[in-house]
């Protein structure tokens, strides 16, 4: 039903009183949709002489793309770095509960492991589309092993690696294949990292830098080389120095190649990052701000010990810790909080925040389908009041998921 004749002959839904984000701005428009894609109604009314065949009152709500979570551990006691051997069911798990923040495709995110994890585990997480079972798999985000011991945060130091003479191949050693793969956070300042970031998106793969120590030309030497985006700023990185701002500095470089965008990953928690902070890395580079939960297995289950990869973390009110430290330790934080936190806390505009979390992942990622509600996009959307409360979730055009009382 996505598209050709089945499409043209699919029912058109139609939502009504209703304001949808489209190019930056809150329209007071009609939302058309049909055979799972945003359909245009001129072409519809003049070229095809129809009209929809069941509309849907919003009620004046808000409809945006649906949230795309490129940094995700895990959440619901669901690992994704534990190797089991049905690691498919966790990761369903966590799709299905993701609905109800209004996410519709994410990157599960393994942290820094031993080999032989990411050979069992990197299998058994194939891309997948969303629908009524839970959000769209767009492949895994494999943070570490390939970064900075001095910056490892929450990662376990023994398993940390660093590039050895054929370095690409000590890649292919580490990870296995490749396939699932759709973004690789290492340290740029790692000896041959730049053969590696090239071989990387030679091959379609997402390259960002962090858990870093990394000067600022090392890391436009990165960029240069292909890397595109940052993961989770200020946090396991140098901090900005007028003298040398390290990764930091490459929101406002002007040694990046010709029209190419640099994107960064934010933790707006409350915890991660200073609101501070996250204003002055919104009003330096707004347009490749990326909103991400950075959330762990113990998202959604409360206080007490829980697992992250070889690690064991401890959750204590809204801050997750490694156990027995004060290293911060991803978020349990879901993706409809942070950006009511964002923009909260830097006073952006509503349409400046959600296409912080759809918009811009989507643009990181090359999605030309999803992340927007422009004519023919994938109609992927999730209805919002004006608080930025998720009321209900939709994947290609279909109903996933509903609060009880929003009759939609």
């Amino acid at each position: 039903m996505r598209g050709g004749r089945c499409a043209a002959w699919a029912p058109v839904l139609q939502f009504t009183n209703c304001r949808i984000l489209r190019g930056g701005a809150l329209l007071r428009e009609d939302l058309w949709v049909r055979g799972g894609r945003i359909l245009d109604p001129e072409k519809l009314f003049f070229e095809e002489r129809r009209v929809a065949d069941e509309q849907r009152d919003c009620g004046g709500l808000i409809l945006a793309p649906g949230f795309i979570d490129v940094q995700i551990n895990g959440g619901f006691g669901v690992d994704f770095s534990k190797a089991t051997e049905d690691v498919g069911s966790g990761v369903a798990l966590v799709a299905r509960r993701i609905l109800s923040h209004g996410v519709t495709s994410f990157c599960p995110t393994l942290v820094t492991s031993p080999p032989e994890v990411y050979h069992k585990v990197l299998p058994q997480i194939p891309v997948k589309s969303g629908g009524p079972h839970g959000a769209g798999v767009l492949g895994v985000h494999l943070e570490g092993p390939f970064i900075s011991r001095e910056k490892r945060g929450a990662h376990p130091e023994a398993h940390l690696r660093s590039f050895e003479a054929n370095a690409f191949h000590d890649v292919l050693a580490t990870y296995g294949p490749l396939d699932n793969v759709r973004i690789v956070t290492l340290a740029p300042e790692l000896g041959r990292s730049h053969e590696v970031i090239r071989a990387l998106t030679a091959q379609g793969i997402c390259v960002s830098l962090g858990h870093s120590v990394a000067d600022l030309r090392a890391a436009e030497d990165a960029v240069q080389s292909g890397a595109t985006f940052i993961t989770h700023l200020f946090n396991a990185m140098l901090p900005f120095h007028h003298r040398d701002p390290g990764i930091v500095g490459l929101l406002t470089s002007d040694q990046l190649p010709p029209g190419r965008c640099i994107f960064y990953g934010m933790i707006a928690d409350g915890i991660h990052t200073n609101p501070a902070a996250l204003r002055i890395a919104h009003r330096a580079h707004p347009q490749g701000l990326v909103l991400v939960t950075d959330a762990v297995p113990a998202l959604g289950l409360g206080n007490g010990r829980h697992t992250l990869g070889q690690q064991e973390v401890e959750v204590d009110g809204l801050t997750a810790y490694v156990a027995g430290t004060k290293t911060l330790s991803g978020s349990i934080a879901p993706m409809d909080v942070c950006i009511r936190h964002f923009q909260q806390a830097t006073g952006c505009s509503v349409e400046s925040a959600l296409e912080a979390a759809s918009l811009h992942p989507a643009q990181l990622l090359g999605l030309e389908n999803k992340g927007s509600l422009d004519f023919g996009a994938d109609a992927d959307f999730v209805v919002l009041d004006d608080g930025l409360h998720v009321q209900a979730t939709y994947i290609s055009g279909e109903l996933v998921w509903q609060a009880e009382d929003a009759g939609l």
